[in-house]
């Protein structure tokens, strides 16, 4: 699988590329630059599959250039293995609606779903090469604390979380700041999550520092966040299905 970015399709990237740095030089979002569409029979070779499988299935097609699909699916397995759900996600019924529940991973939200998997590849890619990787994150609160959760006590990984100060949930300030992992740093912000996310990009845009510091990021930006909650949807479309 290629990659390009949205803002030039000129210049391709490996999977290792799109995930390490999060976001273009030229500022535009990593992007496949084709996906494969399932056909009605290779969805029905899919529909019974249970969490780990379907995840580590519709993952692989991102990832193969970059870990063997038997190493993807241990580190599933490892990532969701402290979700209070054996199928790391549950449907329920309310009335005649059905509710998909995102929030059984370590801190409740539904970006654990992909930040377990995401520390777990970062681990994967630093034991084969000997670099440190400075992580930076802005947070309204779920993201940094799913994040944090994921990286905290990981050699040769740093993170950098900034907040906006006092406008977020106490229960989302202590899961993030009562972390005693030396590779994790809380930095609150006198604004907004606007401006936290402002910073981060300046950062980012500054190539020669960014690069001086291998830094990577994993908002929404990260694809590696899109294909591993990508697989929920895929999920309640089987469980659903009638």
């Amino acid at each position: 699988m290629k990659y390009i970015s949205t803002r030039d399709n000129s210049k391709e990237y490996n999977f290792e590329q799109v995930f390490i740095k999060g976001l273009a030089d030229d500022g535009g979002l990593y992007v496949p630059k084709s996906i494969k569409k399932y056909s009605p029979e290779e969805l029905l070779e899919l529909k019974n599959l249970n969490y780990n499988e379907l995840s580590t299935e519709i993952i692989n097609q991102f990832t193969s250039d970059f870990i063997s699909k038997d190493e993807l699916s241990s580190l599933i397995e490892k990532s969701y293995s402290t979700f209070r759900e054996k199928e790391v996600v549950k449907i329920s019924s309310i009335g005649e609606l059905k509710l998909l529940e995102l929030f059984h991973g370590p801190t409740l939200a539904f970006k654990d779903v992909a930040m377990q998997l995401i520390g777990n590849l970062y681990e994967y890619y630093l034991s084969k090469n000997d670099k440190t990787i400075n992580i930076v994150v802005a947070t309204s609160g779920d993201t940094g604390a799913a994040a944090i959760d994921a990286i905290k006590g990981k050699s040769n990984l740093n993170i950098f979380v900034l907040h906006p100060n006092n406008k977020i949930s106490s229960v989302q300030r202590k899961i993030m700041t009562t972390v005693e992992a030396n590779n994790v740093f809380n930095i609150a912000i006198d604004g907004n999550f606007d401006d936290c996310q402002n910073i981060v990009k300046q950062m980012f845009s500054d190539l020669e520092f960014s690069k001086s510091i291998n830094m990577s990021g994993v908002n929404s930006i990260n694809w590696a966040r899109i294909i591993a909650q990508a697989v929920y949807y895929f999920y309640s479309y089987f469980k659903l299905d009638k």
